[in-house]
């Protein structure tokens, strides 16, 4: 894999060197990953604008949350740790996360923890959501939808920027920034015809947490360099992180949760140390006025360790009674580690001429990862290997005010494993259709329509049973001394999307109103329990849909009124044995109301509500999280060089969960035993104040 990378890599070079130069400075580009107002899919773009005025350094689940049919949850409860999120009920590991086309989510267990990159948001120069397939990207198949994160615009004018913030929960933020804007390329102190520029930001973020010992400890940073010559540019991006939690992934059982609202169900032992750094290194080069080639190549590289203490895990979980009353030691604490590496290489070729725009790509990656588990009785070492190589064709053709798309992709997957069970290689090949076109109907609006498919493989929990550990699911032959290599569900899933919308732009309105409908094959659902690695469990099903609409509306009113409405309506079907039910987590109604008043030219306030209806916790839809209302606010205020931002969370302190399970412990007979409710709780009310000041 590592050859074809490097040959891909020096053929693409090679093309490059042959062409000619043009005099104006290339503009910094992305050409492949955004949607247009014209394209016939559901997205929704968020400015950077709107990103500075609501963070403070939280999760950004807690803003993706305020456009449609997102959901999300914190373990610690409020805005800092390990928080996630869902698209339409649909998991984070099947929803693709990108940064400037580099995939952030782990090839092997396809999610993504934002947090060990803190206050990234502060970074971010826009997102693009896509709900359903979307078009093609690297890595992880976008099959509830996914989020594109685009790098800081290095065309920005010179700044500094520090900043200082303060919260509930002794949350403190620090950070620093510098962008250098373009600066005139020099050699021997003559100016040539290049430029150059820099971004540099630290951060650090400490809190205690809203539950007991779910503290939050991190930093990270963000570097961005660029080289701007006349036809070729390169811009190198190095995100690292590191953080330190108390862990809080398994939720607080109900009876505790009515002592005490701050118990957390994991032990004071249990905590994690993790960093991770994301280096990419890009070349966009135009040929000339229609052809354009971007080639990246990326590295990632993660490691860390948790503990896990097993006794908690059993008592509170399945109620064994094996231990109550059980006092955990150190010697029952089992320490996670792994370190693992991705290696990844890029590169698009488009051409973009009078009614048509052609874009051919190919994506391909290899990946390692080491991890061991030990304690004071035993110890496991395994090390799971997945490459994956990916090619894709798009055509966008403009007749009048008729644009006719489509995209296919070709995707082909290998993984392994090494250690206690021997494993056979597993191979996934896929082909991922999608067609689309989109009319204007009148000058500021368009309808479109699309349909397309996407298949993906299982995550390791899918195939693990939640285990990191196969030994842990194999059975062992006494006679050769040897697991038996368990069986494995390895069957892919697959969705066909159905997508219909309509879009309108002008000064007073921006309306985006679409309705969908997913069709599955082999879903892979929610079960509303958790495995021992913290990650939620999934079962396969026999037949389902999900079905909706979602509205996205902002009606600027006045020059000091603007009025946001996201929200969204969702009909979900599932079939397994013969039984019919909702998907858990999965709400039908979600309205996200926001009023921005603009009160003088240096002081704005937001009033935001969000209404969740009911979402079921099992299977058999009589257990569910009740609705809630939720209010928050903002305050921004600006004088000369600082800006002051207060935010209130939950102002009317309402007692409510963000998420939950059930745990059914049952008899021989199949008869139910024990059920256990646990709960994820949100914060009451609590605030966030951020000092900034630039110069």
């Amino acid at each position: 894999m590592k050859k074809i990378l490097l040959i891909f890599y020096i053929i693409s070079q090679l093309t490059l060197a042959q062409k000619t130069l043009k005099t104006d400075t290339l503009q910094e580009v992305l050409i492949t990953y955004q949607a247009n107002q014209l394209t016939p899919v559901t997205f929704q773009n968020i400015n950077e604008k709107d990103i500075r005025n609501k963070s403070f350094g939280q999760e950004p689940s807690l803003i993706l949350q305020q456009t449609p049919s997102i959901t999300s949850y914190s373990d610690a409860g409020h805005t800092q740790g390990y928080s996630y999120f869902r698209i339409r009920g649909i998991d984070q590991t099947r929803i693709n996360i990108t940064l400037d086309g580099v995939p952030l989510n782990d090839p092997v267990d396809q999610g993504v923890f934002l947090s060990n990159y803190v206050d990234i948001l502060n970074s971010i120069s826009k997102i693009q959501i896509q709900r359903g397939i979307g078009t093609s990207k690297n890595g992880t198949a976008s099959y509830a939808g996914s989020i594109e994160l685009f790098s800081p615009d290095l065309y920005k004018s010179k700044k500094y920027e520090i900043g200082f913030g303060s919260g509930s929960f002794n949350t403190m933020r620090l950070f620093g920034l510098y962008q250098s804007g373009l600066i005139e390329g020099k050699i021997n102190g003559n100016k040539t015809n290049y430029k150059r520029a820099l971004y540099a930001r630290i951060s650090k973020l400490d809190s205690d947490g809203y539950k007991q010992h779910s503290h939050n400890n991190a930093y990270s940073f963000f570097i961005s360099g660029g080289l701007f010559f006349n036809k070729n540019y390169w811009k190198l991006n190095i995100l690292s992180g590191k953080q330190k939690n108390g862990l809080a992934w398994m939720g607080t059982y109900e009876n505790d949760i009515n002592c005490d609202r701050t118990l957390n169900g994991n032990s004071e032992y249990e905590t994690d140390d993790f960093s991770q750094t994301t280096i990419q290194l890009k070349n966009i080069f135009s040929i000339n006025t229609y052809n354009t080639i971007e080639t990246s190549i990326y590295h990632t590289l993660a490691d860390g360790w948790w503990n896990f203490d097993y006794p908690n895990y059993a008592w509170q979980y399945y109620n064994d009674p094996y231990y109550d009353g059980y006092s955990s030691s150190i010697e029952d604490i089992s320490k996670n580690s792994l370190t693992s590496n991705l290696l990844g290489f890029f590169s698009n070729y488009k051409i973009e001429k009078d009614h048509f725009k052609i874009s051919t790509g190919f994506h391909g990656n290899t990946y390692k990862n080491d991890f061991s588990e030990t304690n004071f009785y035993y110890e496991y070492e395994n090390t799971k290997y997945k490459d994956e190589i990916s090619v894709f064709n798009k055509l966008e053709y403009k007749w009048r005010k008729l644009l006719l798309f489509y995209d296919i992709q070709y995707r082909s997957t290998r993984f392994n494993y090494d250690g206690d069970v021997k494993l056979q290689e597993i191979n996934w090949q896929f082909f991922n259709p999608k067609i689309g076109l989109s009319y204007q109907i009148l000058p500021n609006t368009i309808i479109y329509g699309s349909v397309g498919e996407n298949e993906r493989e299982p995550t390791k929990y899918d195939m693990f049973e939640g285990n990191d550990v196969l030994a842990y699911i194999a059975e062992f032959d006494t006679v050769s001394s040897e697991y038996i290599t368990p069986l494995l569900n390895t069957t892919p899933e697959k969705v066909r999307d159905y997508e219909f919308g309509i879009r309108h732009k002008s000064q007073e309105y921006i309306v985006n109103l679409n309705f969908y409908y997913l069709q599955f094959n082999n879903e892979r659902i929610l079960i509303g329990t958790y495995g021992p690695s913290g990650l939620p469990l999934t079962s396969e099903v026999d037949q389902s849909f999900r079905t909706g609409a979602e509205l996205s509306l902002q009606w600027n009113i006045n020059n000091e009124f603007i009025l946001t409405n996201n929200s969204s309506y969702n009909y979900s079907y599932i079939e397994k044995e013969g039984q019919n039910f909702t998907p858990i987590l999965t709400p039908p109604i979600i309205i996200n109301q926001e009023i921005l008043y603009q009160y003088t030219k240096n002081i704005s306030l937001g009033v935001a509500i969000r209404y969740q209806d009911k979402s079921y916790l099992n299977f058999q839809n009589d257990e569910f999280l009740d609705e809630h209302i939720v209010v928050n606010g903002r305050i921004n205020y600006t004088l000369d060089k600082f800006q002051l931002a207060l935010g209130l969370n939950n102002i009317t302190d309402n007692y409510y969960f963000k998420n939950g399970s059930i745990i059914e412990n049952r008899n021989e007979f199949g008869n139910i035993i024990d059920k256990r409710k646990f709960y994820f709780i949100a914060a009451p009310r609590n605030y966030q104040i951020s000092i900034k000041y630039i110069f």
